[in-house]
């Protein structure tokens, strides 16, 4: 009698399945986020500012806790609080006091903080700049209000899908040595929602054509993933895996705004260049 050979059904040899059990609260926690962040939207002027102060300040407290790989100090907070500040002057005096406590932030970097001294400043000046363009997209009008969700719709349908798909569907691998997590079928997935809920949206919001908007949304999609990247980049750097912890299934916050930073950015300076200071959402939305 031959022997039996090799049981080819052993767990070595059987697909791993990917797994859910995170789900419950990424949906839960995003679910609350969005409705905060709508109502905050709508409202906008401080309650907007306030919202925008709390998520960027909590970042870069995550930021400095990443850079310094310590407890913080005083020195610490006040960069926190100044960032903050940064949303909360926008509405009381535009862009002029934004860029003032800006200023004072990153001069107090300089004359006081001794260790991580330019990966603090690069922090400060960065997601200050980041809380000017969120500020001066939702502006003061309707218009503010309709960019913010084109934005948003794009930035987190690509997200999500991205996240879906990468998960279910694997394959090769977008920047292992960057973020070994991310597929490149997450990132045309998220490519590919991105592109159809920002081009949806633009209908509605714009009297532009429908390609218009499908190229911006590409634009931002692409942006937004360049973002994640950037971050997960700098992570690796500081040997680290997630940011925080203070949301529950997503990480910390700067886990969940990389993805917002540089598309705010493109939508402001675009709208800035084309509709001047004083109407960044008519000028990116009107052509």
């Amino acid at each position: 009698m031959t022997s039996q050979g090799p049981d080819h059904t052993t767990p070595a040899s059987t697909p791993r399945r990917p797994s859910w059990s995170d789900l419950g609260p990424r949906v839960g926690s995003a679910a609350v986020l969005i409705t905060i962040t709508v109502v905050a939207m709508v409202l906008g002027s401080y309650a907007f500012g306030a919202l925008v102060g709390a998520a960027f300040g909590g970042a870069y407290r995550e930021w400095e806790t990443m850079v310094l790989r310590r407890s913080l100090a005083w020195d610490s907070y006040v960069l926190v609080g100044l960032v903050a500040l940064t949303a909360l002057a926008f509405p009381f005096a535009g862009y002029l006091g934004s860029m003032l406590v800006t200023a004072v932030a990153a001069v107090f970097v300089l004359a006081v903080c001794r260790q991580e001294r330019w990966w603090r400043l690069a922090g400060v000046v960065f997601f200050s700049l980041v809380v000017i363009a969120a500020m001066a997209i939702r502006g003061s009008d309707t218009g503010g209000v309709q960019l913010a969700v084109f934005v948003a719709t794009v930035i987190w349908s690509t997200d999500t899908a991205a996240f879906f798909t990468g998960r279910q569907v694997g394959g090769e691998k977008l920047a292992p040595q960057i973020s070994p997590s991310k597929t490149w079928s997450g990132a045309l997935g998220g490519l590919a929602l991105g592109v159809v809920g920002g081009t949806i949206v633009w209908s509605f919001i714009s009297a532009e054509p429908w390609w218009w908007g499908a190229l911006l949304s590409l634009l931002l999609s692409v942006l937004g993933q360049l973002g994640d990247l950037t971050e997960s980049a700098i992570k690796r750097n500081f040997r680290i895996k997630d940011s925080g912890d203070i949301i529950p299934g997503h990480g910390g916050l700067m886990d969940r705004l990389d993805s917002l930073t540089l598309g705010v950015l493109f939508v402001c300076a675009v709208g800035l260049l084309h509709g001047g200071h004083g109407d960044v959402a008519a000028g990116f939305l009107n052509w």
